[in-house]
Protein backbone atom coordinates (compact mmCIF):
# COMPACT_ATOMS: atom_id res chain seq x y z
CA UNK A 1 0.00 0.00 0.00
CA UNK A 2 1.79 2.97 -1.13
CA UNK A 3 0.38 6.77 -1.13
CA UNK A 4 0.24 8.53 -4.06
CA UNK A 5 2.09 12.28 -4.41
CA UNK A 6 5.14 14.24 -4.12
CA UNK A 7 7.87 13.69 -0.68
CA UNK A 8 9.26 17.31 -0.47
CA UNK A 9 12.31 17.29 1.37
CA UNK A 10 13.63 20.47 2.31
CA UNK A 11 17.50 19.80 2.73
CA UNK A 12 20.54 22.46 1.84
CA UNK A 13 23.08 19.68 1.73
CA UNK A 14 23.00 18.05 -1.55
CA UNK A 15 25.12 14.81 -0.59
CA UNK A 16 21.55 14.54 1.81
CA UNK A 17 19.34 14.78 -0.60
CA UNK A 18 21.21 12.12 -3.24
CA UNK A 19 21.29 9.76 -0.26
CA UNK A 20 17.81 10.25 0.10
CA UNK A 21 16.35 9.70 -3.10
CA UNK A 22 18.33 6.52 -3.35
CA UNK A 23 17.20 5.55 0.08
CA UNK A 24 13.63 5.95 -0.99
CA UNK A 25 14.09 4.15 -4.59
CA UNK A 26 15.47 1.28 -2.61
CA UNK A 27 13.12 1.16 -0.64
CA UNK A 28 10.60 0.66 -3.52
CA UNK A 29 8.59 4.09 -3.47
CA UNK A 30 7.93 5.18 -6.57
CA UNK A 31 7.20 8.54 -5.34
CA UNK A 32 9.19 11.95 -6.98
CA UNK A 33 11.33 13.29 -4.39
CA UNK A 34 10.69 17.46 -4.63
CA UNK A 35 14.09 18.57 -3.13
CA UNK A 36 14.38 22.30 -1.96
CA UNK A 37 17.21 23.99 -0.99
CA UNK A 38 15.77 26.50 1.38
CA UNK A 39 11.95 26.89 2.66
CA UNK A 40 11.26 30.37 0.36
CA UNK A 41 10.91 27.84 -2.30
CA UNK A 42 9.30 25.03 -0.70
CA UNK A 43 7.02 27.25 0.79
CA UNK A 44 5.76 28.49 -2.45
CA UNK A 45 5.81 25.51 -4.18
CA UNK A 46 3.67 23.87 -0.99
CA UNK A 47 1.58 27.25 -1.46
CA UNK A 48 0.92 26.99 -5.22
CA UNK A 49 0.49 23.32 -6.02
CA UNK A 50 -3.15 21.58 -6.14
CA UNK A 51 -1.19 17.90 -5.92
CA UNK A 52 -1.49 16.20 -2.81
CA UNK A 53 1.73 15.77 -1.28
CA UNK A 54 2.89 12.79 0.75
CA UNK A 55 4.99 14.22 3.50
CA UNK A 56 7.28 17.04 4.06
CA UNK A 57 10.79 15.88 5.51
CA UNK A 58 12.64 19.18 6.57
CA UNK A 59 16.06 19.78 8.12
CA UNK A 60 16.11 22.45 11.15
CA UNK A 61 19.39 24.24 10.12
CA UNK A 62 18.68 25.86 6.84
CA UNK A 63 19.66 28.83 5.65
CA UNK A 64 18.10 32.10 5.81
CA UNK A 65 15.00 30.25 7.19
CA UNK A 66 15.07 27.70 9.83
CA UNK A 67 12.85 24.43 9.86
CA UNK A 68 11.15 26.00 12.79
CA UNK A 69 10.22 29.10 11.59
CA UNK A 70 9.18 27.43 8.07
CA UNK A 71 6.97 25.30 10.16
CA UNK A 72 5.67 28.17 11.66
CA UNK A 73 4.93 29.84 8.22
CA UNK A 74 3.08 26.29 7.12
CA UNK A 75 0.95 26.54 10.09
CA UNK A 76 -0.18 29.91 9.83
CA UNK A 77 -1.14 29.82 6.28
CA UNK A 78 -5.09 28.53 6.74
CA UNK A 79 -4.60 27.17 3.12
CA UNK A 80 -1.89 24.97 4.34
CA UNK A 81 -3.03 24.16 7.22
CA UNK A 82 -6.07 22.75 6.07
CA UNK A 83 -4.08 20.74 3.66
CA UNK A 84 -2.75 18.52 6.52
CA UNK A 85 0.16 17.00 5.38
CA UNK A 86 2.76 15.30 7.45
CA UNK A 87 5.54 16.86 8.38
CA UNK A 88 8.72 15.61 10.03
CA UNK A 89 12.06 17.39 10.74
CA UNK A 90 14.51 14.95 9.48
CA UNK A 91 17.69 16.82 10.94
CA UNK A 92 21.72 16.19 11.41
CA UNK A 93 21.41 18.38 14.59
CA UNK A 94 18.96 17.61 17.12
CA UNK A 95 18.73 19.78 20.62
CA UNK A 96 16.23 19.21 23.21
CA UNK A 97 15.46 23.25 22.45
CA UNK A 98 14.51 22.88 19.30
CA UNK A 99 12.71 19.31 20.03
CA UNK A 100 10.39 21.24 22.69
CA UNK A 101 9.47 24.34 20.85
CA UNK A 102 8.43 21.66 17.43
CA UNK A 103 6.36 20.18 19.59
CA UNK A 104 4.70 22.43 22.07
CA UNK A 105 4.98 25.34 19.66
CA UNK A 106 3.89 23.67 15.97
CA UNK A 107 2.20 20.72 14.44
CA UNK A 108 4.71 18.51 14.02
CA UNK A 109 4.72 14.70 13.75
CA UNK A 110 8.15 13.22 13.89
CA UNK A 111 11.31 15.03 15.20
CA UNK A 112 14.30 12.49 13.67
CA UNK A 113 18.03 12.39 13.63
CA UNK A 114 19.77 11.35 10.41
CA UNK A 115 21.79 8.18 11.01
CA UNK A 116 25.57 8.09 10.98
CA UNK A 117 25.66 5.82 7.96
CA UNK A 118 23.69 4.53 5.30
CA UNK A 119 21.84 1.68 6.92
CA UNK A 120 20.63 3.87 9.83
CA UNK A 121 19.36 6.69 7.31
CA UNK A 122 17.65 3.82 5.18
CA UNK A 123 16.02 2.24 8.63
CA UNK A 124 15.23 5.58 9.75
CA UNK A 125 13.43 6.66 6.23
CA UNK A 126 11.74 3.60 5.70
CA UNK A 127 9.93 3.46 9.38
CA UNK A 128 8.71 7.07 8.26
CA UNK A 129 7.29 6.29 5.09
CA UNK A 130 5.97 3.11 6.47
CA UNK A 131 4.30 4.90 9.34
CA UNK A 132 2.96 7.62 6.81
CA UNK A 133 1.85 5.26 4.14
CA UNK A 134 -0.65 3.02 6.60
CA UNK A 135 -1.43 6.62 9.31
CA UNK A 136 -5.16 7.90 8.23
CA UNK A 137 -5.11 11.55 8.21
CA UNK A 138 -6.99 14.57 6.55
CA UNK A 139 -4.33 14.60 3.66
CA UNK A 140 -5.13 10.54 2.80
CA UNK A 141 -5.22 10.30 -1.18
Amino acid sequence: MYRSGPIVLVEDDADDKEIFEDIVRDLGYENPVIWFENTAEAYEYLSSTPDPVFIICSDINMPFENGLDFKKRIDDNDYLRKKSIPFVFYSTTVTQQAVNEAYTKLTIQGFFKKGDNYNELKELIAVILRYWTYCYHPNMH
